[in-house]
């Protein structure tokens, strides 16, 4: 019979790496944490769009199918921009599924969504949670004085406002979905 493995005892850790850095560590603790919940909401989206990928179903099979596998590709680089500039200020890119798990903020994905137009209602009210998420980002990355991550956040937020442009292009005269109807 096995036992259960005991957890390691681990050090407390600083929350940043040493660097040179010349940010004054108390933003930069700050910062790296307003990226890490951005990052934790694009991870999660980027899944939700490859859910979308892997199951739509319909008439626009082919169109969606090639745009919700775009929308994922855009996403992955997003987080990688988020994550990357994280660690560029000393801290640590949480980017593990326990960690996504716990800490994204968007509405978890509809499981009963199998048409394109279900997939594409879905997708966009999460792309549209991202993309505000994402400016509110902008405006505390602003109070912190930290240009570089406004920056940053800028563009994912320009990037995530055109792909809910380019997904809800395709039902924008249709009535919207909702879950479970």
């Amino acid at each position: 019979m096995k036992t259960p493995a005991t957890p390691r005892t681990q050090a407390v850790r600083p929350l940043l790496w040493n660097t040179h850095h010349d940010q004054p560590e108390a933003r930069r603790i700050a910062v790296v944490a307003l990226l890490n919940a951005q990052l934790a909401d694009v991870l999660d989206l980027g899944l939700q769009a490859k859910q979308a990928h892997w199951n739509v179903k319909g008439p626009q099979f082919a169109a969606l199918h090639g745009l919700f596998d775009d929308v994922a590709e855009a996403l992955d680089e997003f987080a990688d921009d988020l994550a990357e500039r994280a660690v560029q200020l000393g801290g640590v890119a949480r980017g593990t599924l326990q960690v996504l798990a716990r800490e994204s903020r968007l509405e978890a994905y509809p499981l009963d969504a199998f048409a394109g137009a279900e997939h594409l209602w879905a997708l966009s009210a999460a792309l549209a949670r991202f993309a505000h998420t994402a400016r509110e980002a902008i405006h505390a990355a602003e109070k912190t004085g930290d240009a570089g991550t406004v920056d940053v956040l800028t563009e994912v937020s320009r990037g995530v406002d055109t792909l809910l442009w380019k997904v809800e292009a395709h039902v924008a005269l249709e009535p919207r979905w909702v879950p479970g109807t």
